[in-house]
């Protein structure tokens, strides 16, 4: 005789499940969005452009398939970031900031354009954003998660341009502080080898 699993809405999954739900039932707009906002959260980005590379990313838009992330991410209180739970300080406008920074990022390229991004993106309570944010990757394997990583860094600060250029700087170059780093090992040929397998392989949404 089968034995049943009985369902458990407070599974850490099935939590996990209703906050990327509730993300994906939002409307998708423009990055970054065009009113600031307060709070903190998870996003999603996509990408509908011309860019060879990622031409099965921007075409299930245009075929109406249900549109696959290019991008998951986060935003937490700062409180969070410094190994705290961030549990009820004020976030101010950290989600906001952190979709400026990635349109800015974008622009700053010489091979990608802004109009060809969207987010969505969902105001959440601190402790669930990780949650959240890791189980989307999980449902998408976006590309720029997964493999060129590297999108959401910063400037390293001076004195710590010897480490490498990320992938994602290698295929997507532009920011000025990105330019200071080392090479990266594999070259731009390799790295889209191996996006062209990766969005071969990959399962579709």
């Amino acid at each position: 005789m089968r034995t049943e699993t009985p369902y458990n809405p407070l599974d850490k999954k099935n939590l996990g499940v209703s906050v990327a739900d509730a993300l994906l039932a939002r409307q998708i707009g423009p990055l970054p969005p065009a009113e600031r906002f307060l709070g903190a959260g998870i996003y999603a980005l996509y990408y509908s452009g011309t860019y060879a590379a990622y031409k099965a990313i921007a075409a299930a838009d245009k075929e109406g398939k249900t549109p696959v992330p290019i991008y998951v991410g986060k935003a937490v209180p700062a409180g969070a970031r410094k190994g705290g739970l961030g549990l009820d300080i004020p976030a101010g406008a950290v989600l906001y900031n952190r979709l400026a920074e990635h349109a800015e990022s974008i622009q700053g390229t010489k091979n990608l354009d802004i109009k060809h991004f969207a987010c969505r993106y969902l105001v959440v309570d601190d402790i669930w954003i990780p949650l959240g944010e890791s189980l989307l990757i999980e449902m998408f394997s976006p590309i720029w998660n997964r493999l060129i990583d590297g999108f959401g860094n910063h400037d390293p600060g001076k004195g710590r341009y010897q480490q490498q250029r990320s992938p994602w700087d290698v295929l997507h170059p532009g920011r000025s502080w990105a330019e200071k780093l080392q090479p990266h090992s594999k070259s731009e040929k390799d790295l889209l080898k191996a996006v062209e397998t990766y969005l071969t392989k990959k399962p579709k949404a």
